[in-house]
């Protein structure tokens, strides 16, 4: 994936225009409009817009969006992401409530929250989760709830602890890149807290369910993908996300590869032959791209597996 030749330099420039299968229409619809208004009235942030997602035309129109709590000013600076960086406000005391409302007026069946990273916070947001978890339990009982934290630096034990209290249905927590880049495009995190993150996940309730994502094409090698892929199976993680890294403006890190769709599927059938429950692997996967649907599938293949397992019992 990584060619390092001399030929391979000369032609990347060229590469990095967009393939056509990377390319998304323009969000015009009249459910995108309304998604957009309720966010805006609601004073919510979403992930869909700060990172610059390609589905959000798609996601928006179906009335699914990524609620981004704790602002949207992060205290870290990775080389991949779209967020601005500096330091935040004062975190919102009413955002649980609003978050809930918004699940509640969308009809949401599963909803995923995620934030920045509040280094600056002695808890690093995990309280703020916390009450988004224990606001739409009350608001929307019915309703899955997917959570994408940071790696809560320096407290992650009692982070999880009391995020896992509150009883999430899907804990994510995104590796974003093979442990060799992570100096450049992941300079404020470490790759094995991450994967220990994702164990303590487990440690606390192992019904949870474990999700994490790879960004490809930021020059990772394949043999370096498939350890990445071990790693996740050796942590437990249940679900894994794959999709092409995109830049977001030329100050990020550059697109070394655009991976085609047939290597992506390629890395699906490998990550399924590993073990994982549910794999998601395209250029246009995102991790919380068609959650829901994947949440179901995901919830269908565990009670199969237990099903087959008590047979076999």
């Amino acid at each position: 994936m990584n060619d390092q030749s001399p030929i391979a330099a000369q032609e990347r420039p060229a590469r990095i225009r967009k393939p056509d299968w990377i390319r998304v229409k323009a969000p015009v619809s009249k459910g995108y409009e309304e998604t957009r208004g309720l966010m805006r009235s609601l004073g919510l942030n979403t992930v869909c817009e700060e990172a610059a997602c390609p589905n959000i035309g798609e996601c928006w129109t179906k009335k699914h969006a990524t609620v981004m709590i704790l602002g949207d000013v992060c205290t870290r600076a990775c080389a991949f992401c779209n967020v601005k960086t500096g330091m935040p406000r004062k975190v919102d005391a009413s955002e649980p409530g609003h978050v809930a409302e918004a699940a509640a007026k969308l009809g949401l069946e599963h909803i995923v929250i995620t934030s920045v990273d509040r280094d600056d916070l002695p808890d690093g947001g995990a309280s703020q989760f916390v009450k988004v978890i224990e606001a739409l339990r009350a608001a929307t009982p019915n309703t899955t709830i997917e959570i994408l934290t940071p790696d809560f630096r320096g407290k992650m034990r009692a982070a999880v602890e009391a995020i896992m209290a509150a009883g999430p249905d899907v804990y994510n927590h995104n590796l974003e890149t093979v442990p060799r880049l992570y100096p450049t495009i992941r300079p404020g995190a470490r790759y094995y807290a991450s994967l220990r993150l994702l164990e303590e996940v487990k440690h606390h309730d192992p019904r949870v369910f474990t999700k994490s994502g790879v960004m490809l094409g930021l020059g990772e090698e394949r043999l370096e993908v498939h350890q990445v892929m071990d790693d996740m199976r050796s942590a437990g993680i249940d679900f894994l996300t794959m999709g092409q890294y995109l830049q977001p403006t030329p100050k990020h890190a550059p697109v070394i590869d655009f991976v085609t769709p047939q290597a992506f599927a390629a890395y699906g059938a490998i990550a399924r032959a590993k073990g994982f429950l549910q794999v998601a692997a395209s250029p246009l996967t995102r991790s919380s791209y068609h959650a829901g649907e994947d949440f179901a599938e995901m919830r269908a293949a565990r009670e199969a597996q237990l099903a087959k397992a008590a047979a076999r019992g």
